[in-house]
Protein backbone atom coordinates (compact mmCIF):
# COMPACT_ATOMS: atom_id res chain seq x y z
CA UNK A 1 0.00 0.00 0.00
CA UNK A 2 3.12 2.11 0.48
CA UNK A 3 4.23 1.64 -3.01
CA UNK A 4 7.36 -0.33 -2.12
CA UNK A 5 7.94 -3.07 -4.26
CA UNK A 6 9.70 -6.68 -3.10
CA UNK A 7 10.31 -9.80 -4.68
CA UNK A 8 9.09 -12.40 -1.72
CA UNK A 9 9.96 -15.63 -4.48
CA UNK A 10 12.28 -17.44 -1.47
CA UNK A 11 9.20 -16.98 1.19
CA UNK A 12 6.70 -18.47 -1.11
CA UNK A 13 5.28 -22.08 0.00
CA UNK A 14 4.29 -24.31 -3.22
CA UNK A 15 2.18 -26.82 -3.02
CA UNK A 16 0.55 -29.25 -5.65
CA UNK A 17 -3.00 -30.45 -5.64
CA UNK A 18 -1.82 -34.51 -7.24
CA UNK A 19 1.39 -35.05 -6.14
CA UNK A 20 1.01 -38.20 -9.20
CA UNK A 21 0.62 -35.59 -11.64
CA UNK A 22 3.51 -32.91 -10.73
CA UNK A 23 5.10 -31.83 -8.03
CA UNK A 24 6.97 -28.66 -6.94
CA UNK A 25 10.08 -27.83 -5.03
CA UNK A 26 10.92 -24.97 -2.47
CA UNK A 27 12.00 -23.13 -5.02
CA UNK A 28 9.13 -23.54 -7.40
CA UNK A 29 10.54 -25.79 -9.70
CA UNK A 30 8.03 -27.91 -10.96
CA UNK A 31 8.24 -31.45 -12.41
CA UNK A 32 5.47 -33.75 -14.38
CA UNK A 33 5.09 -37.01 -12.78
CA UNK A 34 2.31 -38.28 -15.38
CA UNK A 35 -0.95 -37.45 -17.34
CA UNK A 36 -3.57 -35.48 -15.88
CA UNK A 37 -3.95 -31.67 -14.71
CA UNK A 38 -2.51 -30.30 -11.42
CA UNK A 39 -2.57 -27.03 -9.68
CA UNK A 40 0.59 -25.69 -8.55
CA UNK A 41 -0.34 -23.32 -5.35
CA UNK A 42 1.86 -20.02 -4.28
CA UNK A 43 1.14 -19.38 -0.85
CA UNK A 44 3.14 -15.91 0.75
CA UNK A 45 1.09 -14.59 3.91
CA UNK A 46 -2.46 -13.94 3.24
CA UNK A 47 -1.99 -14.12 -0.94
CA UNK A 48 -3.46 -17.31 -2.71
CA UNK A 49 -2.57 -18.18 -6.19
CA UNK A 50 -2.26 -21.33 -8.56
CA UNK A 51 -1.28 -22.19 -11.61
CA UNK A 52 -2.56 -24.88 -13.72
CA UNK A 53 -0.02 -27.95 -15.19
CA UNK A 54 -1.33 -30.27 -17.37
CA UNK A 55 -0.06 -33.74 -19.81
CA UNK A 56 -2.66 -35.50 -22.15
CA UNK A 57 -3.62 -38.26 -21.50
CA UNK A 58 -1.80 -40.75 -24.10
CA UNK A 59 -4.96 -41.98 -25.36
CA UNK A 60 -6.56 -42.41 -28.62
CA UNK A 61 -9.23 -40.48 -29.28
CA UNK A 62 -11.26 -39.40 -32.22
CA UNK A 63 -11.76 -35.77 -32.25
CA UNK A 64 -15.51 -36.58 -33.37
CA UNK A 65 -15.90 -37.91 -30.11
CA UNK A 66 -16.23 -34.35 -28.55
CA UNK A 67 -18.30 -32.76 -31.31
CA UNK A 68 -20.94 -36.04 -31.44
CA UNK A 69 -21.54 -35.86 -27.48
CA UNK A 70 -24.74 -34.33 -25.70
CA UNK A 71 -24.29 -30.86 -25.37
CA UNK A 72 -27.69 -30.09 -23.66
CA UNK A 73 -26.23 -27.05 -21.56
CA UNK A 74 -23.29 -25.23 -20.76
CA UNK A 75 -22.34 -27.84 -18.64
CA UNK A 76 -21.62 -30.14 -21.20
CA UNK A 77 -19.58 -27.41 -23.02
CA UNK A 78 -17.20 -26.82 -20.38
CA UNK A 79 -16.75 -30.48 -19.01
CA UNK A 80 -15.93 -31.46 -22.60
CA UNK A 81 -13.68 -28.97 -23.41
CA UNK A 82 -11.78 -30.33 -20.25
CA UNK A 83 -11.59 -33.68 -21.51
CA UNK A 84 -10.43 -32.66 -24.89
CA UNK A 85 -7.71 -30.88 -23.47
CA UNK A 86 -6.79 -34.01 -21.54
CA UNK A 87 -7.42 -36.61 -24.18
CA UNK A 88 -10.12 -37.99 -22.16
CA UNK A 89 -12.63 -39.34 -24.32
CA UNK A 90 -16.56 -39.31 -22.52
CA UNK A 91 -18.63 -42.48 -22.34
CA UNK A 92 -21.61 -42.75 -24.22
CA UNK A 93 -25.10 -41.94 -22.59
CA UNK A 94 -27.20 -43.79 -20.13
CA UNK A 95 -29.94 -46.15 -21.26
CA UNK A 96 -33.41 -44.89 -20.29
CA UNK A 97 -33.43 -47.79 -17.25
CA UNK A 98 -30.35 -46.68 -15.81
CA UNK A 99 -31.32 -42.73 -16.10
CA UNK A 100 -34.32 -43.30 -14.16
CA UNK A 101 -33.38 -45.24 -11.33
CA UNK A 102 -30.24 -42.99 -11.26
CA UNK A 103 -32.87 -39.81 -11.23
CA UNK A 104 -34.92 -40.95 -8.72
CA UNK A 105 -32.24 -41.87 -5.76
CA UNK A 106 -30.17 -38.71 -6.65
CA UNK A 107 -33.15 -36.48 -6.56
CA UNK A 108 -35.36 -37.94 -4.26
CA UNK A 109 -34.13 -40.66 -2.51
CA UNK A 110 -36.29 -42.92 -3.87
CA UNK A 111 -36.59 -46.26 -6.53
CA UNK A 112 -39.60 -45.68 -9.29
CA UNK A 113 -42.42 -48.06 -9.41
CA UNK A 114 -42.52 -50.51 -11.59
CA UNK A 115 -45.32 -49.34 -13.30
CA UNK A 116 -43.10 -45.67 -13.35
CA UNK A 117 -40.42 -47.77 -14.91
CA UNK A 118 -42.57 -49.29 -17.21
CA UNK A 119 -44.21 -46.15 -18.50
CA UNK A 120 -41.19 -44.34 -19.20
CA UNK A 121 -39.47 -47.12 -20.99
CA UNK A 122 -42.73 -47.46 -23.77
CA UNK A 123 -42.56 -43.37 -23.42
CA UNK A 124 -41.15 -42.53 -27.45
CA UNK A 125 -41.13 -38.78 -26.45
CA UNK A 126 -38.06 -36.85 -27.33
CA UNK A 127 -37.89 -34.88 -23.91
CA UNK A 128 -39.18 -37.48 -21.74
CA UNK A 129 -36.11 -37.36 -19.56
CA UNK A 130 -36.21 -33.38 -18.79
CA UNK A 131 -40.04 -34.04 -18.17
CA UNK A 132 -39.15 -36.64 -15.69
CA UNK A 133 -37.03 -34.19 -13.60
CA UNK A 134 -39.52 -31.80 -13.60
CA UNK A 135 -42.21 -33.92 -12.20
CA UNK A 136 -39.32 -35.71 -10.02
CA UNK A 137 -38.51 -31.88 -8.64
CA UNK A 138 -42.47 -31.26 -7.39
CA UNK A 139 -42.72 -34.72 -5.62
CA UNK A 140 -43.10 -34.58 -1.70
CA UNK A 141 -40.21 -37.23 -2.07
CA UNK A 142 -38.03 -34.54 -3.12
CA UNK A 143 -38.87 -32.00 -0.26
CA UNK A 144 -37.95 -35.03 2.24
CA UNK A 145 -34.91 -35.77 0.75
CA UNK A 146 -33.72 -32.35 0.60
CA UNK A 147 -34.85 -31.83 3.86
CA UNK A 148 -33.08 -34.73 5.20
CA UNK A 149 -29.75 -33.27 3.87
CA UNK A 150 -29.92 -29.87 5.20
CA UNK A 151 -30.85 -31.22 8.38
CA UNK A 152 -27.53 -33.31 8.35
CA UNK A 153 -25.68 -30.56 7.57
CA UNK A 154 -27.70 -28.01 9.90
CA UNK A 155 -27.21 -30.89 12.88
CA UNK A 156 -30.75 -31.50 14.21
CA UNK A 157 -30.57 -34.25 16.69
CA UNK A 158 -32.35 -34.50 19.94
CA UNK A 159 -28.74 -34.55 21.65
CA UNK A 160 -29.03 -31.00 22.35
CA UNK A 161 -32.44 -29.94 21.43
CA UNK A 162 -35.82 -31.32 23.04
CA UNK A 163 -38.11 -32.77 20.90
CA UNK A 164 -40.53 -29.60 20.38
CA UNK A 165 -37.52 -27.55 19.54
CA UNK A 166 -36.03 -30.45 17.02
CA UNK A 167 -39.21 -30.70 15.23
CA UNK A 168 -39.42 -26.51 14.89
CA UNK A 169 -36.29 -26.81 13.32
CA UNK A 170 -36.92 -29.63 10.72
CA UNK A 171 -40.38 -28.37 10.04
CA UNK A 172 -38.56 -24.83 8.76
CA UNK A 173 -36.13 -26.39 6.70
CA UNK A 174 -38.88 -28.94 4.99
CA UNK A 175 -41.12 -25.66 5.06
CA UNK A 176 -38.11 -24.03 3.07
CA UNK A 177 -37.48 -27.04 0.57
CA UNK A 178 -40.95 -26.96 -0.57
CA UNK A 179 -41.55 -23.66 -0.77
CA UNK A 180 -37.70 -23.70 -2.73
CA UNK A 181 -36.95 -20.82 -0.55
CA UNK A 182 -33.98 -19.08 -2.05
CA UNK A 183 -30.47 -20.43 -0.58
CA UNK A 184 -29.52 -16.87 0.75
CA UNK A 185 -32.29 -15.90 2.48
CA UNK A 186 -32.60 -19.44 4.38
CA UNK A 187 -28.93 -18.41 5.09
CA UNK A 188 -30.14 -14.62 6.17
CA UNK A 189 -33.52 -15.83 7.93
CA UNK A 190 -31.05 -17.63 10.15
CA UNK A 191 -28.60 -15.38 10.90
CA UNK A 192 -31.03 -12.05 11.99
CA UNK A 193 -33.72 -13.35 13.17
CA UNK A 194 -34.59 -13.32 16.94
CA UNK A 195 -37.32 -14.45 18.99
CA UNK A 196 -39.33 -17.32 20.37
CA UNK A 197 -37.48 -20.92 18.75
CA UNK A 198 -40.63 -21.98 19.11
CA UNK A 199 -42.90 -19.89 16.66
CA UNK A 200 -38.96 -19.71 14.51
CA UNK A 201 -37.83 -22.97 14.06
CA UNK A 202 -34.45 -21.55 12.53
CA UNK A 203 -33.54 -19.71 15.87
CA UNK A 204 -32.81 -23.21 17.16
CA UNK A 205 -29.51 -22.91 15.45
CA UNK A 206 -27.92 -20.92 17.74
CA UNK A 207 -29.31 -23.23 20.66
CA UNK A 208 -27.07 -25.97 19.10
CA UNK A 209 -24.35 -23.50 18.92
CA UNK A 210 -24.17 -21.48 22.17
CA UNK A 211 -20.62 -20.60 21.75
CA UNK A 212 -19.21 -17.75 19.70
CA UNK A 213 -16.67 -20.35 19.12
CA UNK A 214 -18.49 -23.41 18.08
CA UNK A 215 -20.94 -21.06 16.01
CA UNK A 216 -18.51 -19.17 14.04
CA UNK A 217 -16.26 -22.62 13.30
CA UNK A 218 -19.86 -23.94 12.11
CA UNK A 219 -21.95 -21.46 10.33
CA UNK A 220 -18.52 -20.97 8.11
CA UNK A 221 -18.20 -24.83 7.42
CA UNK A 222 -21.85 -25.38 6.85
CA UNK A 223 -22.33 -21.91 4.53
CA UNK A 224 -18.89 -21.53 3.66
CA UNK A 225 -17.05 -24.87 3.24
CA UNK A 226 -14.34 -23.01 5.29
CA UNK A 227 -12.71 -24.94 7.80
CA UNK A 228 -11.56 -21.77 10.23
CA UNK A 229 -10.50 -24.22 13.35
CA UNK A 230 -6.49 -24.29 12.77
CA UNK A 231 -6.85 -20.20 12.75
CA UNK A 232 -8.29 -20.55 16.64
CA UNK A 233 -4.50 -20.91 17.99
CA UNK A 234 -2.57 -19.64 14.88
CA UNK A 235 -2.16 -18.58 11.66
CA UNK A 236 -4.09 -21.28 9.52
CA UNK A 237 -1.65 -23.91 8.26
CA UNK A 238 -3.41 -25.05 4.82
CA UNK A 239 -5.83 -21.27 3.82
CA UNK A 240 -4.91 -17.54 4.18
CA UNK A 241 -6.64 -16.67 7.23
CA UNK A 242 -4.77 -15.49 10.18
CA UNK A 243 -5.37 -15.84 13.85
CA UNK A 244 -6.25 -12.34 13.90
CA UNK A 245 -8.65 -12.51 11.22
CA UNK A 246 -10.24 -15.69 13.13
CA UNK A 247 -10.88 -13.35 16.16
CA UNK A 248 -11.92 -10.44 14.23
CA UNK A 249 -14.69 -13.26 12.64
CA UNK A 250 -15.69 -14.38 16.25
CA UNK A 251 -16.74 -11.39 17.71
CA UNK A 252 -19.35 -10.68 15.31
CA UNK A 253 -21.18 -13.24 17.41
CA UNK A 254 -19.82 -12.58 20.81
CA UNK A 255 -23.50 -10.56 21.55
CA UNK A 256 -25.85 -13.22 20.90
CA UNK A 257 -28.65 -13.54 24.06
CA UNK A 258 -30.13 -17.03 24.63
CA UNK A 259 -32.72 -17.19 28.11
CA UNK A 260 -35.43 -19.90 28.89
CA UNK A 261 -38.86 -19.23 27.29
CA UNK A 262 -42.58 -20.28 28.77
CA UNK A 263 -41.99 -23.91 28.41
CA UNK A 264 -38.74 -26.38 28.30
CA UNK A 265 -37.49 -26.56 24.83
CA UNK A 266 -38.48 -22.88 24.47
CA UNK A 267 -35.63 -20.80 24.16
CA UNK A 268 -35.66 -16.49 22.99
CA UNK A 269 -32.96 -15.29 21.06
CA UNK A 270 -31.64 -11.26 21.15
CA UNK A 271 -28.97 -9.25 20.45
CA UNK A 272 -27.33 -8.31 23.74
CA UNK A 273 -25.80 -5.19 23.88
CA UNK A 274 -22.81 -5.63 25.46
CA UNK A 275 -19.96 -8.31 25.25
CA UNK A 276 -16.60 -8.85 23.20
CA UNK A 277 -14.49 -12.05 22.80
CA UNK A 278 -10.49 -11.65 23.64
CA UNK A 279 -7.73 -12.49 21.30
CA UNK A 280 -5.88 -14.62 23.80
CA UNK A 281 -2.75 -13.69 22.86
CA UNK A 282 -3.31 -9.72 22.33
CA UNK A 283 -5.93 -9.96 25.39
CA UNK A 284 -8.40 -6.96 24.11
CA UNK A 285 -11.25 -7.74 21.69
CA UNK A 286 -10.64 -6.76 17.77
CA UNK A 287 -13.08 -4.87 15.69
CA UNK A 288 -16.03 -7.41 14.61
CA UNK A 289 -14.99 -8.25 11.05
CA UNK A 290 -16.09 -10.74 8.22
CA UNK A 291 -13.17 -12.64 6.26
CA UNK A 292 -11.55 -10.04 4.02
CA UNK A 293 -14.82 -7.82 4.79
CA UNK A 294 -15.31 -4.45 6.11
CA UNK A 295 -14.71 -4.02 10.24
CA UNK A 296 -17.60 -2.79 12.43
CA UNK A 297 -17.14 -0.23 15.40
CA UNK A 298 -16.36 -2.15 18.71
CA UNK A 299 -18.14 0.25 20.31
CA UNK A 300 -21.43 0.09 17.59
CA UNK A 301 -24.67 -0.61 18.90
CA UNK A 302 -25.91 -2.80 16.20
CA UNK A 303 -27.05 -6.13 15.94
CA UNK A 304 -23.61 -7.84 14.61
CA UNK A 305 -25.18 -10.76 13.06
CA UNK A 306 -26.98 -8.75 10.76
CA UNK A 307 -23.05 -7.50 9.60
CA UNK A 308 -22.34 -11.15 9.29
CA UNK A 309 -25.36 -12.03 7.57
CA UNK A 310 -25.03 -9.16 5.02
CA UNK A 311 -21.78 -10.18 4.18
CA UNK A 312 -22.28 -13.87 3.80
CA UNK A 313 -24.78 -13.54 1.26
CA UNK A 314 -23.04 -10.70 -0.51
CA UNK A 315 -22.55 -11.88 -4.42
CA UNK A 316 -18.98 -10.20 -3.22
CA UNK A 317 -18.52 -13.54 -0.90
CA UNK A 318 -18.19 -16.57 -3.54
CA UNK A 319 -17.26 -19.28 -1.35
CA UNK A 320 -21.41 -18.46 -0.03
CA UNK A 321 -22.31 -20.12 -3.96
CA UNK A 322 -19.07 -21.90 -4.39
CA UNK A 323 -19.54 -23.78 -1.02
CA UNK A 324 -23.91 -24.59 -1.94
CA UNK A 325 -23.29 -25.14 -5.63
CA UNK A 326 -20.31 -27.84 -4.65
CA UNK A 327 -22.48 -29.77 -2.48
CA UNK A 328 -25.41 -30.17 -4.59
CA UNK A 329 -22.89 -31.18 -7.50
CA UNK A 330 -21.57 -34.21 -5.45
CA UNK A 331 -24.74 -35.46 -4.63
CA UNK A 332 -25.38 -35.89 -8.42
CA UNK A 333 -22.17 -36.65 -9.66
CA UNK A 334 -20.26 -38.30 -6.77
CA UNK A 335 -17.81 -36.23 -6.28
CA UNK A 336 -17.59 -32.48 -5.53
CA UNK A 337 -15.83 -30.02 -8.00
CA UNK A 338 -13.71 -29.42 -5.03
CA UNK A 339 -12.66 -32.52 -2.66
CA UNK A 340 -14.02 -32.88 -0.03
CA UNK A 341 -16.87 -31.42 -0.50
CA UNK A 342 -16.38 -29.30 2.56
CA UNK A 343 -13.21 -27.54 1.98
CA UNK A 344 -13.69 -25.09 -0.86
CA UNK A 345 -10.28 -23.14 -0.03
CA UNK A 346 -7.91 -20.88 -1.98
CA UNK A 347 -5.20 -23.50 -1.67
CA UNK A 348 -7.72 -26.49 -2.81
CA UNK A 349 -8.48 -25.67 -6.44
CA UNK A 350 -11.41 -27.04 -8.24
CA UNK A 351 -10.64 -29.93 -10.68
CA UNK A 352 -12.57 -27.95 -13.46
CA UNK A 353 -12.88 -24.08 -12.26
CA UNK A 354 -14.31 -22.62 -15.52
CA UNK A 355 -17.12 -25.35 -14.76
CA UNK A 356 -17.41 -24.27 -10.85
CA UNK A 357 -17.38 -21.08 -11.33
CA UNK A 358 -20.46 -20.99 -14.16
CA UNK A 359 -21.95 -22.99 -12.38
CA UNK A 360 -21.73 -20.49 -9.35
CA UNK A 361 -22.12 -16.81 -11.43
CA UNK A 362 -25.21 -18.67 -13.23
CA UNK A 363 -26.58 -19.79 -9.54
CA UNK A 364 -25.98 -16.45 -7.99
CA UNK A 365 -28.10 -14.69 -10.90
CA UNK A 366 -30.85 -16.98 -10.49
CA UNK A 367 -31.54 -15.78 -7.21
CA UNK A 368 -29.96 -18.55 -5.64
CA UNK A 369 -32.39 -20.91 -6.41
CA UNK A 370 -31.31 -24.32 -5.36
CA UNK A 371 -34.16 -26.02 -7.40
CA UNK A 372 -33.16 -24.66 -10.80
CA UNK A 373 -29.65 -25.61 -9.83
CA UNK A 374 -30.56 -29.03 -9.65
CA UNK A 375 -32.42 -29.24 -12.55
CA UNK A 376 -29.43 -27.88 -14.37
CA UNK A 377 -27.58 -30.82 -13.42
CA UNK A 378 -29.79 -33.06 -14.40
CA UNK A 379 -30.79 -31.98 -17.41
CA UNK A 380 -27.47 -32.02 -19.00
CA UNK A 381 -25.84 -34.48 -21.16
CA UNK A 382 -22.38 -35.50 -18.09
CA UNK A 383 -25.15 -36.38 -15.77
CA UNK A 384 -26.53 -38.55 -18.29
CA UNK A 385 -23.60 -40.26 -19.15
CA UNK A 386 -23.27 -43.86 -18.59
CA UNK A 387 -20.98 -45.22 -15.44
CA UNK A 388 -19.79 -47.71 -17.83
CA UNK A 389 -15.68 -46.99 -18.89
CA UNK A 390 -13.90 -47.06 -21.89
CA UNK A 391 -10.48 -47.29 -22.95
CA UNK A 392 -9.56 -43.34 -22.91
CA UNK A 393 -11.44 -42.81 -19.52
CA UNK A 394 -11.37 -46.07 -17.30
CA UNK A 395 -8.47 -43.87 -15.33
CA UNK A 396 -10.25 -40.82 -14.71
CA UNK A 397 -11.67 -40.22 -11.06
CA UNK A 398 -12.75 -36.10 -10.97
CA UNK A 399 -13.41 -34.71 -14.73
CA UNK A 400 -16.66 -36.35 -15.14
CA UNK A 401 -16.22 -38.48 -18.29
CA UNK A 402 -18.66 -40.99 -16.95
CA UNK A 403 -20.90 -41.38 -14.19
CA UNK A 404 -19.26 -42.61 -10.86
CA UNK A 405 -21.36 -45.46 -9.43
CA UNK A 406 -21.65 -44.63 -5.59
CA UNK A 407 -23.67 -46.61 -2.77
CA UNK A 408 -26.64 -45.72 -1.65
CA UNK A 409 -27.08 -43.93 1.29
CA UNK A 410 -27.98 -45.95 4.83
CA UNK A 411 -31.58 -44.14 4.56
CA UNK A 412 -31.84 -44.45 1.32
CA UNK A 413 -30.50 -48.38 1.21
CA UNK A 414 -33.24 -49.23 4.06
CA UNK A 415 -36.67 -47.01 2.78
CA UNK A 416 -35.24 -49.16 -1.04
CA UNK A 417 -35.64 -52.19 0.38
CA UNK A 418 -39.02 -51.27 2.49
CA UNK A 419 -40.04 -50.72 -1.10
CA UNK A 420 -39.23 -53.35 -2.83
CA UNK A 421 -40.24 -56.09 0.10
CA UNK A 422 -44.03 -54.10 0.48
CA UNK A 423 -42.74 -53.92 4.23
CA UNK A 424 -42.19 -50.51 6.27
CA UNK A 425 -39.31 -49.72 8.60
CA UNK A 426 -40.33 -49.33 11.74
CA UNK A 427 -39.03 -46.68 14.07
CA UNK A 428 -39.78 -46.11 17.88
CA UNK A 429 -41.94 -43.19 18.22
CA UNK A 430 -43.14 -42.72 15.02
CA UNK A 431 -46.18 -43.97 12.74
CA UNK A 432 -45.96 -47.26 10.92
CA UNK A 433 -45.07 -46.45 7.18
CA UNK A 434 -42.73 -43.50 8.32
CA UNK A 435 -39.34 -43.40 5.84
CA UNK A 436 -36.39 -43.52 6.93
CA UNK A 437 -35.65 -40.20 5.45
CA UNK A 438 -38.78 -38.70 6.69
CA UNK A 439 -37.15 -38.83 10.60
CA UNK A 440 -36.06 -35.33 12.03
CA UNK A 441 -33.63 -36.90 14.67
CA UNK A 442 -30.50 -39.82 13.78
CA UNK A 443 -30.71 -40.53 17.64
CA UNK A 444 -33.93 -42.40 16.42
CA UNK A 445 -32.30 -46.17 17.13
CA UNK A 446 -31.77 -48.17 14.40
CA UNK A 447 -28.47 -50.75 13.75
CA UNK A 448 -28.83 -51.02 10.46
CA UNK A 449 -28.96 -47.18 9.59
CA UNK A 450 -26.02 -47.27 12.23
CA UNK A 451 -24.26 -49.60 10.43
CA UNK A 452 -24.26 -47.84 6.72
CA UNK A 453 -23.06 -44.61 7.97
CA UNK A 454 -25.71 -42.46 9.41
CA UNK A 455 -24.06 -39.23 10.66
CA UNK A 456 -24.11 -38.68 14.40
CA UNK A 457 -24.45 -35.06 13.73
CA UNK A 458 -22.36 -33.80 15.72
CA UNK A 459 -19.70 -32.03 14.02
CA UNK A 460 -20.42 -30.64 10.95
CA UNK A 461 -18.12 -32.51 8.23
CA UNK A 462 -19.06 -34.24 5.52
CA UNK A 463 -16.74 -37.64 6.48
CA UNK A 464 -19.15 -37.80 9.53
CA UNK A 465 -21.53 -39.54 6.82
CA UNK A 466 -19.31 -42.80 5.95
CA UNK A 467 -20.05 -44.77 2.64
CA UNK A 468 -16.68 -47.35 3.51
CA UNK A 469 -18.04 -50.75 3.24
CA UNK A 470 -17.30 -53.00 6.96
CA UNK A 471 -18.33 -56.44 8.44
CA UNK A 472 -21.52 -55.52 10.09
CA UNK A 473 -22.47 -54.11 6.78
CA UNK A 474 -22.13 -57.50 5.31
CA UNK A 475 -23.89 -59.29 8.40
CA UNK A 476 -26.69 -57.06 8.24
CA UNK A 477 -27.05 -57.80 4.22
CA UNK A 478 -26.29 -61.27 4.45
CA UNK A 479 -28.32 -63.03 7.57
CA UNK A 480 -29.66 -59.55 9.86
CA UNK A 481 -33.07 -59.22 11.13
CA UNK A 482 -33.61 -55.88 8.74
CA UNK A 483 -33.63 -57.62 5.39
CA UNK A 484 -34.73 -61.02 6.17
CA UNK A 485 -37.94 -60.10 8.49
CA UNK A 486 -39.12 -57.63 5.60
CA UNK A 487 -38.59 -61.10 3.05
CA UNK A 488 -40.34 -63.66 5.24
CA UNK A 489 -43.21 -61.17 6.65
CA UNK A 490 -46.98 -62.28 6.14
CA UNK A 491 -47.88 -59.13 4.22
CA UNK A 492 -44.69 -58.67 2.31
CA UNK A 493 -44.49 -58.99 -1.60
CA UNK A 494 -43.45 -63.08 -1.59
CA UNK A 495 -45.94 -63.84 0.50
CA UNK A 496 -49.36 -61.62 -1.81
CA UNK A 497 -47.38 -62.61 -4.99
CA UNK A 498 -48.09 -66.10 -3.81
CA UNK A 499 -51.07 -65.84 -2.07
CA UNK A 500 -52.64 -64.28 -5.31
CA UNK A 501 -51.06 -66.52 -7.32
CA UNK A 502 -48.92 -64.39 -10.08
CA UNK A 503 -47.52 -66.12 -12.62
CA UNK A 504 -43.83 -66.58 -12.63
CA UNK A 505 -42.74 -64.08 -15.15
CA UNK A 506 -45.08 -62.07 -14.09
CA UNK A 507 -43.58 -61.90 -10.62
CA UNK A 508 -40.02 -61.67 -12.11
CA UNK A 509 -40.67 -58.61 -14.40
CA UNK A 510 -42.07 -56.78 -11.30
CA UNK A 511 -38.81 -57.47 -8.98
CA UNK A 512 -36.34 -56.36 -11.26
CA UNK A 513 -38.20 -53.27 -12.66
CA UNK A 514 -39.11 -51.80 -8.42
CA UNK A 515 -35.15 -53.52 -7.74
CA UNK A 516 -33.25 -52.38 -10.99
CA UNK A 517 -35.58 -50.46 -12.77
CA UNK A 518 -35.07 -52.74 -15.77
CA UNK A 519 -36.55 -55.57 -17.30
CA UNK A 520 -34.37 -59.02 -16.17
CA UNK A 521 -31.97 -60.14 -19.53
CA UNK A 522 -32.52 -63.26 -21.67
CA UNK A 523 -29.32 -64.60 -19.79
CA UNK A 524 -31.12 -63.70 -16.25
CA UNK A 525 -34.73 -64.68 -16.68
CA UNK A 526 -34.94 -68.30 -18.03
CA UNK A 527 -32.47 -69.80 -14.89
CA UNK A 528 -34.37 -68.08 -12.09
CA UNK A 529 -38.09 -69.14 -14.35
CA UNK A 530 -36.75 -72.87 -13.96
CA UNK A 531 -35.86 -72.54 -10.65
CA UNK A 532 -38.95 -70.71 -9.59
CA UNK A 533 -41.13 -73.44 -11.72
CA UNK A 534 -39.37 -76.48 -10.27
CA UNK A 535 -40.26 -75.02 -6.04
CA UNK A 536 -43.67 -74.65 -7.60
CA UNK A 537 -42.83 -78.55 -8.71
CA UNK A 538 -42.23 -80.01 -5.16
CA UNK A 539 -43.74 -83.51 -3.64
CA UNK A 540 -46.08 -82.66 -1.58
CA UNK A 541 -49.62 -80.81 -0.56
CA UNK A 542 -50.63 -77.95 -2.04
CA UNK A 543 -49.75 -76.19 1.06
CA UNK A 544 -46.33 -77.56 1.09
CA UNK A 545 -45.63 -76.81 -2.46
CA UNK A 546 -47.17 -72.58 -1.79
CA UNK A 547 -44.61 -72.57 1.01
CA UNK A 548 -41.57 -74.44 -1.23
CA UNK A 549 -42.50 -71.66 -3.73
CA UNK A 550 -42.18 -68.54 -1.61
CA UNK A 551 -39.02 -69.73 -0.03
CA UNK A 552 -37.67 -69.59 -3.60
CA UNK A 553 -39.25 -66.80 -4.20
CA UNK A 554 -37.89 -64.91 -0.90
CA UNK A 555 -34.13 -66.58 -1.84
CA UNK A 556 -34.37 -64.57 -5.16
CA UNK A 557 -35.38 -61.54 -3.87
CA UNK A 558 -32.87 -61.69 -1.41
CA UNK A 559 -30.07 -62.23 -3.60
CA UNK A 560 -31.71 -59.35 -5.58
CA UNK A 561 -31.60 -57.23 -2.60
CA UNK A 562 -27.57 -57.80 -1.85
CA UNK A 563 -26.36 -57.51 -5.09
CA UNK A 564 -24.20 -54.60 -6.39
CA UNK A 565 -26.05 -53.38 -8.70
CA UNK A 566 -29.00 -53.11 -6.27
CA UNK A 567 -27.03 -51.57 -3.42
CA UNK A 568 -24.94 -48.99 -5.64
CA UNK A 569 -26.05 -46.20 -7.95
CA UNK A 570 -25.17 -46.64 -11.25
Amino acid sequence: SDGRLRDVTRWVRYGSSDEGVASVDDSGHVKMNGSGEAAITLWYASRVLYARMGVPYDNKVDPAVYTKSQRHNYIDDLVLAKLKALNIAPSGPASDATFIRRAYLDAAGILPTSEEVEDFLADQAGDKRAKLIDRLLERDEYVDYWAYKWSDLMLISSRKLRANAMWSFYNWIRDSVKEDKPWNKFAYEIFTSSGDTRQNGALNYYVLHKDPIDLTETATEAFMGNRVTCARCHNHPLEKWTQKQYYELVNLFARVGLKNGNEPGDIVVYAKATGDVLHPKLLKPLPPTPLDGTPMALDSTEDRRVHFADWLVSPQNTYFARSLVNRVWANFMGRGLVESVDDVRATNPASNEELFAALSDDFVKSGYDVKRLVRTIMNSGVYQLSADSNAANQMDTKYYSRYFVKRLPAEVLLDAMSQVTGVPAKFGGYPVGTRALQLPDVQVQSQFLSAFGRPKRIICDAGERSSEPNIAQALHVINGDTLNKKLSDANGYAALAVKLGLSDARILDHLFLSAFSRYPTDAERQPLLDALHKARAAAGSPEVRREAHRQALEDMMWAMLTSKEFLFNY
